[in-house]
């Protein structure tokens, strides 16, 4: 495809909104998904630390 100007390329024909739109909600999903499983990951961490705590007093 060949466009004549940057804002031909990203207009797409009249379909940049759900071009672009879907490139955003991927990003925010692959930003967001390390944080989340960090909070996971801390979340089990203390709840192991805790059952050993319980197992010992």
């Amino acid at each position: 495809m060949n466009w004549g100007s940057a804002s031909e390329f990203y207009a797409m024909g009249g379909n940049g909104a759900f071009v672009w739109g879907s490139y955003g909600v991927f990003a925010l999903c692959v930003a967001l998904e390390p944080w989340l499983a960090w909070r996971r990951r801390r979340a089990a961490l203390e709840a192991s630390a805790a059952a050993l705590q319980e197992g010992q007093a």
